[in-house]
């Protein structure tokens, strides 16, 4: 039996959570997240060919989306894996360690880098191509025969856009990277359906995207429901050809979705970065009133966000991570200043989220939410 919380994370270049890192997972975080040159294939498919091509050595599942990628993903490796086949997943970002993204440990993801590293020293890989070469090239020499991969960026010039896979699972589309994506979501639904091969089946959590998923080059669309289980299960059968030998009744559990943390009652740790996951998360809460923790990246949308989790709150600790897309505590304190009751600012995650405890009191309501980059924070500290 399958069971959920939710999906693995930090940003790219974070290095936070996880064991004491090797020199290889060293080097990797000192790689730049970023392109300098503009988004595009040409690097990692470079790279892919220096290391043989290990993508063309097991099908996979190819997940898009904006929201719910990485619970989707890992849920359909699991669901395949208890139909017999040897499989894994690939997720970004992650919360506890670098190792999650690749379903690894900690050695075993030191060895991935390892056996890449040369090669894309050599193409001047990005960080988030390094990983996703490591992870393909970590599969296919571990006689992986699925892979459920979860894109990072869009689509179309995503690094993992190298797949060719049978089965796309798109779980939904929010307004985001504007700049890179587009600023409809029809334009972005466009760039995350552009990893679409001819013939392929793909399933869409929502359905006004069939047609687009049509004209993309699909086979076959389905829209089995918009939760990350039944997306997950419509994506493994679709890879199977025919129908699970037994239903889950839950998605898979990951840190940083709906979590509970800490010893209180009630503290609860989601990686809502979008008013999307906002709107997710709000009516799984107990309705209490929370002390809420946050901090957003300047290129979301904070006011509709911290409007939305007012209604579960009368008090926001405004903090900031250190990435440095995240807005700084004293500007989102500043948004904050209309919806909540009580607004505060500590600019120290860790202590944000220990002002918060003191607030509610033993007995009171905690939730930390709006970047997954924060939760990767302070489960790096605890």
């Amino acid at each position: 039996m399958l069971g959920v919380r939710g999906g693995f994370v930090t940003v790219p270049g974070t290095g936070h959570g996880g064991a004491a890192h090797g020199p290889n997972v060293r080097w990797l975080e000192g790689l730049s997240p970023w392109p300098t040159e503009g988004f595009g294939l040409e690097r990692i498919r470079e790279l892919l060919v220096r290391l043989g091509n290990p993508e063309r050595r097991f099908a996979a599942v190819h997940v898009v989306g904006s929201n719910g990628k990485s619970t989707t993903a890992r849920t359909v490796a699991r669901l395949l894996a208890a139909e017999g086949l040897r499989s894994a997943s690939y997720l970004s970002p992650h919360v506890e360690g670098w190792h999650e993204r690749l379903d690894t440990d900690p050695a075993g993801l030191e060895h991935a880098i390892e056996r890449v590293r040369a090669a894309a020293e050599q193409v001047q890989a990005t960080q988030f191509e390094t990983l996703t070469a490591a992870a393909l090239a970590d599969f296919a020499a571990r006689g992986i025969q699925v892979a459920a991969v979860e894109a990072g960026l869009g689509g179309r010039h995503d690094a993992t856009n190298v797949l060719a896979a049978g089965v796309v699972v798109l779980t939904n589309v929010s307004l985001e990277h504007a700049e890179v994506l587009g600023d409809t979501r029809e334009a972005i639904a466009a760039e995350k359906l552009a990893v679409v091969s001819p013939g392929a089946t793909v399933i869409v959590g929502e359905p006004e995207w069939a047609d687009l998923a049509w004209a993309s080059g699909a086979a076959r669309v389905d829209h089995p429901g918009r939760s990350s289980l039944a997306l997950a299960t419509a994506g493994a059968e679709a890879h199977l050809g025919g129908p699970l030998s037994q239903l889950p009744q839950h998605a898979e559990e990951l840190p940083g979705r709906f979590e509970r943390r800490g010893e209180r009652p009630l503290e609860i740790w989601d990686g809502a970065h979008n008013p999307a996951g906002v709107v997710w998360l709000l009516p799984r809460l107990p309705d209490r009133d929370f002390a809420i923790v946050a901090s957003i990246f300047a290129d979301k949308d904070a006011d509709a966000m911290l409007r939305a989790l007012a209604q579960r709150g009368s008090t926001l600790i405004a903090t900031q991570s250190t990435s440095d897309r995240s807005l700084p505590a004293a500007a989102l304190a500043e948004l904050a200043e209309p919806h909540f009751a009580r607004v505060e600012t500590v600019d120290v995650a860790r202590r944000a989220v220990e002002r918060a405890r003191a607030i509610a009191g033993p007995d009171g309501a905690v939730l930390v939410t709006g970047s997954l980059h924060l939760l990767a924070e302070l489960s790096a500290d605890e």
